[in-house]
């Protein structure tokens, strides 16, 4: 599904949607590319595990600007699994 062998570069995104849910929270973020915008769900562990990490149901809102990096997914559709995310308060945080 995800490839752990790529690794996109950091990218700026805009979040669209949030879901700190179980049994895997997701990112949603739009990305400028070239003329257009490109919306990527991104796939995270579990509120569990975030939670340990920093996360909070509250960290990000819909319009926040973040840096992000994340294992595209295989068959090349705009999406994959969260690396790390660089949030507004200046604070890098594992999507896994």
């Amino acid at each position: 599904m995800f490839d752990q062998a790529k690794i996109s570069t950091k990218v700026r995104a805009t979040v669209s949607e949030f879901r700190f849910t179980n049994p895997h929270s997701f990112v949603v973020v739009n990305v400028k590319e070239g003329n257009g915008v490109t919306r990527y769900a991104l796939e995270c562990s579990s509120v569990n595990m975030m939670s340990r990490a920093g996360w909070k149901h509250n960290t990000l809102k819909a319009g926040d600007t973040v840096d992000i990096t994340f294992y595209p997914l295989r068959n090349g559709k705009p999406g994959g699994m969260l690396k790390t995310i660089k949030v507004a308060d200046g604070r890098m945080l594992s999507g896994w």
